[in-house]
């Protein structure tokens, strides 16, 4: 996802930003009618239509849950103004980052922290790894898709298997443009519990902040924990009617939690185990007006010596040792899929042009990519992999040769990384070079340097998936 995706996030460091201030400061829902196509406005003149997801009913506005507000209808159709890079938002955190003496940097139209004086970028990383960070994403847009027609229409949407999730299950998936399937962004899908609607036809979906007018976004606040200590501070933030096991809550889970605040008060919120560091963490979904209240209570809870905040730097390095895409650097509309190894969020249930399994946008140029060109199927030209690279770290931009000197790829995202030592990079390179193993070379500043194709993520991700520990 874009930077990949925008909330705030607790963990091994925790994460995500507070939400820009629209002038409702509502949450936002997918706006639908009666008829079997989909609609979403972004702008007061804009009415750009969605794929009709097949001939079911479309989905229909709700109430999310007790602590979310529905907009009326006339803010739901008419979304207020997008911040601009000529106007950038803040979000709900600012005056924390302001209090904290943030580095603020202009990103996805948004004022953002980039790091705070108190840890530099490279011990910020450190720090999410060995015990927990609070990162602000809350730029990120949230969704919530509801009705009959729901998860046909998602099925639409994206190739990942919506029929087989469960309640409170979710994953990693992307929108894909009709008709050569290019990656409009990626996100994550949710299938929530219950919500007051029709049982298992409520999904929650988190896309990139950078691609909220093209997603057609409604803007949101979210918060969420990554960390190994990030299920210890959680749970110690729970209020004492929320009974909950923080050890039986796996790793793409949602639930609906209750938090105690230091005012005493309890304040009942939607919770995901997940993240985009690599690390086990919690993204919490809170309303604008609360979003300053629930980190000062999980900062105030934690103390200094498990929860540190953290910026842009020690987000963007961690989601590239765990070999995450960036919207925007590492995925684009030109792209599908399975040219950026995303090909196993297609179940093999949708690997096929026949009957209605495969029917997705891009399906036909997608589902031939899957078969090598050796095997008879279309294949693809080109495909993300991970280099490290020796010498000078080699930036986004920076070409990719083989030993003759011909160019055979382009470098898309790349730093040195703090927890190996070496400088790390993602890449797209001609199939056929796509190997782990196989030697490339990548111009630094005019000079060669020695390349090698290798496996991702770069540090083994700690997801708590059960066992003794996150992992």
């Amino acid at each position: 996802m874009s930077s990949s995706r925008t909330v705030v996030k607790l963990a091994r460091s925790l994460e995500r930003t507070a939400r820009p201030q629209a002038p409702t400061r509502q949450k936002r829902c997918l706006t639908t009618t009666t008829s079997s196509r989909p609609r979403l406005q972004t702008k007061p003149q804009a009415n750009p239509p969605i794929p009709k997801p097949h001939t079911t009913p479309r989905p229909s506005t709700h109430q999310p849950s007790r602590h979310q507000s529905t907009l009326p209808p006339s803010a739901t159709a008419q979304p207020p103004p997008f911040p601009t890079p000529q106007n950038p938002g803040k979000t709900a955190l600012h005056p924390l980052h302001l209090s904290h003496h943030a580095t603020l940097v202009p990103f996805a139209s948004f004022s953002m922290p980039v790091s705070y004086p108190s840890l530099s970028h490279p011990a910020s990383h450190a720090w999410t790894r060995s015990k927990a960070s609070l990162f602000d994403v809350g730029h990120m847009v949230q969704y919530h898709i509801s009705g009959p027609g729901a998860e046909g229409f998602l099925e639409r949407v994206t190739p990942m298997g919506i029929r087989e999730l469960g309640e409170g299950e979710g994953g990693l998936g992307v929108l894909l443009r009709d008709g050569e399937g290019g990656l409009v962004d990626d996100c994550l899908i949710t299938r929530l519990e219950g919500g007051g609607v029709e049982e298992g036809k409520l999904f929650y979906l988190v896309a990139n902040a950078g691609c909220r007018e093209k997603d057609y976004t409604f803007l949101c606040e979210e918060v969420e924990k990554w960390g190994p200590l990030a299920g210890e501070i959680l749970e110690e933030a729970l209020a004492k009617e929320c009974r909950v096991d923080v050890k039986t809550w796996y790793f793409g889970r949602a639930k609906h939690i209750t938090l105690a605040l230091g005012s005493g008060e309890s304040l009942p919120i939607v919770a995901s185990r997940g993240g985009y560091t690599g690390e086990d963490g919690f993204e919490l979904s809170v309303h604008p007006s609360q979003t300053l209240a629930v980190a000062e209570a999980l900062l105030d809870g934690a103390g200094e010596d498990r929860l540190r905040l953290a910026g842009l730097g020690a987000r963007d390095s961690l989601r590239l040792e765990a070999g995450m895409c960036l919207y925007g650097h590492d995925l684009d509309e030109s792209t599908t899929p399975v040219e950026a190894s995303l090909s196993w969020i297609i179940p093999k249930r949708r690997r096929t042009l026949e009957g209605s399994e495969g029917r997705f946008n891009g399906a036909e140029a997608i589902i031939p990519q899957l078969t090598p060109k050796s095997k008879g199927g279309a294949g693809v030209s080109k495909r993300r992999v991970g280099l490290i690279v020796q010498g000078a770290p080699a930036r986004e931009g920076a070409e990719v040769v083989d030993e003759a000197g011909g160019a055979v790829g382009t470098v898309t995202s790349g730093c040195p990384s703090p927890t190996l030592g070496k400088n790390i990079a993602m890449a797209y390179v001609k199939d056929g070079l796509h190997k782990i193993g196989t030697e490339l070379q990548v111009l630094v500043r005019g000079k060669k340097r020695k390349a090698v194709v290798t496996k991702m993520p770069f540090v083994p991700s700690r997801y708590w998936k059960g066992g003794a520990t996150p992992g």
